[in-house]
């Protein structure tokens, strides 16, 4: 079977309306948001407008140097005067609501990352993380979920 009449698209399992973070948001604020809601990545955005990603790894290593040894009000300091924009990924690799899963996953598994902004135009409209395809394949497997009819003008394999 061809791999583009099987899958389904990113608007299928992607998550609607993430929660973002702007540029100019301190890195406590991206932390307390990821840990608030389990989540270990946020899209930055300004205007409505996507401007890049920031990971839990992202902040760890803004924030934190296992070679400085420093005050707990030092730490503190840091996490209120470091900006996102400064430790952000500008201009992340984006998919579109139409983007075959099949594909988002090759480039999720070929980049070495775990989300992608889902884009319409330039604005942010979901995120796919490497669990929501876990999901659908898992979906898939328990027989919950099935994949679309093959196209009548595409030979099956």
């Amino acid at each position: 079977m061809s791999g583009q009449s099987v899958c389904g698209t990113v608007g299928e399992v992607m998550t609607r309306n993430p929660v973002t973070v702007g540029r100019t948001n301190c890195i406590r604020k991206a932390i307390t948001l990821m840990r608030d809601g389990g989540f270990r990545r946020l899209p930055v955005v300004e205007n409505g407008r996507l401007i890049g990603i920031v990971t839990d790894r992202d902040l760890r290593r803004a924030s934190n140097s296992p070679l400085v040894v420093r005050e707990r009000w030092y730490d503190n300091f840091l996490m209120d005067h470091i900006q996102v924009g400064a430790c952000m990924t500008a201009n992340p690799i984006t998919v579109s609501p139409q983007t075959l899963i099949i594909q988002a996953a090759c480039l999720l598994r070929d980049h070495k990352i775990g989300g992608l902004p889902v884009v319409e135009g330039e604005r942010l409209v979901g995120i796919v993380t490497e669990t929501d395809l876990l999901n659908y394949l898992i979906g898939l497997l328990e027989g919950k979920r099935s994949l679309p009819p093959i196209a009548q003008n595409e030979p099956a394999v």
